[in-house]
């Protein structure tokens, strides 16, 4: 039996059957608990510029660290019917999106090889718009180089280190560029459960 510790990441910037974003975002914490996760962590959600820039709303951003007795693949999968069950639509790569849950790393675990891990993390910026792994990369590929990721997960889990790099998040995060940092806030308070009604509900 699996005993693992899954790190990973909310987006969205699309209200789906909600008032706003960050009323999906409590919904899908919601059924990871329906579906055998155990939040044991949770960074504050952020406003970020849609990526690539002009591309949409501004998205809300969130990371956070889940607990739970399965494989690294059953948990992608779980994630992926929580994205289903919230709306979530596969149109356009880094398109609109009511939810995206990226599982960004299990562990310090490497994930299927060293060798496939390098090539998707230096794969170039043009193809990175076009191909997508057919299989589970741990850690993501992409965590590295995302403001909009590592600013709210050196909130939670600040040491945590790359197993190929060695770096911890602290490190990725002094390291980026700082326009990968500008525009990326704090959604200052917490939102009231009441307001995050489903539009039907509220509707009706």
């Amino acid at each position: 039996m699996y005993n693992s510790t899954f790190i990973f990441a909310l987006g969205g910037n699309l209200a789906g059957d909600f008032s706003r974003p960050d009323c999906v975002f409590r919904e899908a914490l919601h059924k990871c608990s329906d579906a055998g996760f155990t939040l044991q962590a949770l960074s504050r959600f952020y406003r970020s510029a849609a990526y690539p820039a002009s591309s949409g709303p501004d998205f809300v951003n969130a990371c956070g660290v889940l607990g739970g007795e399965m494989a690294p693949i059953d948990a992608l999968r779980a994630l992926h019917k929580i994205e289903d069950e919230l709306g979530r639509v596969r149109e356009k790569r880094w398109g609109a999106r009511v939810i995206d849950l990226d599982l960004l790393a299990v562990g310090h675990n490497v994930a299927p090889d060293i060798v496939t891990l390098r090539h998707w993390m230096e794969l170039p910026f043009e193809r990175q718009q076009i191909d997508t792994p057919q299989q589970l990369i741990l850690p993501h590929p992409r965590m590295t180089e995302r403001g909009f990721v590592l600013v709210p997960l050196a909130e939670i889990a600040p040491n945590w280190r790359h197993p190929l790099t060695g770096m911890t998040v602290i490190d990725m995060c002094d390291a980026l560029p700082p326009e990968q940092k500008t525009g990326l806030e704090p959604l200052h308070g917490l939102f009231p459960e009441q307001s995050c009604l489903a539009k039907s509900g509220a509707n009706a």
